[in-house]
């Protein structure tokens, strides 16, 4: 530097004062804020698939035309998930072109949360879906054949989730479904039985402007009816192996298809169980309606288990199905399992 101006810059230092440095600051010098952007520009769209942190986003512009936009989660989500049937905000761009990238700045309250957990030991909880109203329960009368337990499941998480149940029973031209609508259809649950290449005009009826969300075991012709539903669906078949009599996973993630006559279904992958760990054991029996009336005789703390509980009385006296209060007991027992085994990792016996 040169000489004569290292004292210029000497002798003008020394007539500054605080007020005119000025100081960038860093990491450690930046006031943090919990004040987020408002982000009132962001554009609203309907979350239709995730896919391994990226969220597919439908953007509706008016009736008849809409983006499909890929986006990634905003950081200032923190860890508010993101599934499919959410309302979200994007920012970002939203022209839907091939290497073009939203992001997902807001999560609109959600009507409903469908949960579920592996089974009845883990206490993660999954959420499935987001603001469906219907949630349809896919069951094939044979091949393989019908779980009263898997149906009595996705009946409680319906009700715990605020939603209505539909019971749609595939394969029709196996089997018989007065068996399963004779225990079904006194409870008040909607039901529609389909084979296949049959009519199903009552079961879009069923579906015509809402959000439904179609869960089954692998294999039951989920997929297939997905197809039938949504032709330019393309989802993939599978058919159940003859050793174990299970179906294998056809579809990977869930899914939003719009209906060509209006309303929505979420396809999801088959599942083998449908855990209730999430929901307290007291509030089981509130997924079997027929049973709550008969347990109002039961003694106090009644655990449902005992020779003291009112419940088989109330099945003696023709109140309800033999097998309904299986079901119940069935699920108190793996509950009640899994309690235990909690309760020896707490004390070490």
């Amino acid at each position: 530097m040169d000489p004569d101006v290292g004292a210029v810059i000497a002798r003008d230092w020394k007539h500054l004062d605080e007020d005119d440095v000025r100081v960038r600051p860093g990491r450690g010098s930046r006031p943090r804020t919990r004040q987020r952007p408002a982000h009132e520009d962001a554009v609203e769209g309907l979350v239709v698939a995730v896919d391994r942190g990226r969220y597919r986003v439908l953007v509706r512009h008016s009736r008849r035309k809409q983006t499909a936009v890929t986006a990634m989660r905003a950081r200032e989500l923190g860890r508010k998930g993101v599934v499919v049937g959410d309302r979200v905000g994007l920012v970002g761009d939203t022209s839907g072109q091939p290497d073009a990238l939203a992001r997902v700045v807001r999560v609109e309250p959600r009507t409903s949360v469908l949960r579920r957990t592996a089974d009845d030991t883990e206490d993660v909880e999954r959420v499935i879906v987001a603001n469906a109203e219907q949630l349809v329960i896919v069951t094939a009368l044979a091949d393989p054949e019908p779980r009263i337990g898997m149906i009595d499941r996705c009946l409680v998480a319906a009700r715990d989730a605020g939603m209505e149940a539909l019971l749609c029973l595939t394969k029709a031209d196996l089997a018989s479904p007065e068996k399963l609508l004779s225990i079904y259809e006194p409870l008040g649950v909607r039901s529609f039985s389909t084979q296949r290449g049959g009519e199903l005009t009552g079961l879009r009826e069923l579906l015509a402007d809402r959000m439904s969300v179609l869960v089954g075991h692998s294999g039951v012709g989920k997929s297939t009816l997905v197809n039938a539903l949504v032709p330019e669906a393309d989802r993939a078949v599978g058919h159940v192996n003859a050793v174990t009599g299970r179906g294998r996973h056809t579809s990977s993630s869930a899914l939003a298809l719009e209906l060509p006559e209006g309303g929505w279904i979420i396809d999801t992958p088959g599942v083998r169980s449908f855990g209730l760990a999430h929901i307290p054991p007291a509030d089981l029996i509130l997924g079997f309606p027929d049973l709550v009336e008969g347990s109002v005789r039961c003694p106090p703390q009644c655990s449902h288990l005992e020779e003291a509980c009112a419940l088989d009385a109330w099945i003696a006296s023709g109140h309800s199905s033999p097998e309904r209060l299986e079901s119940f007991r069935r699920l108190l027992t793996n509950r009640d399992e899994t309690v235990r085994e909690d309760n020896r990792d707490e004390t070490g016996a």
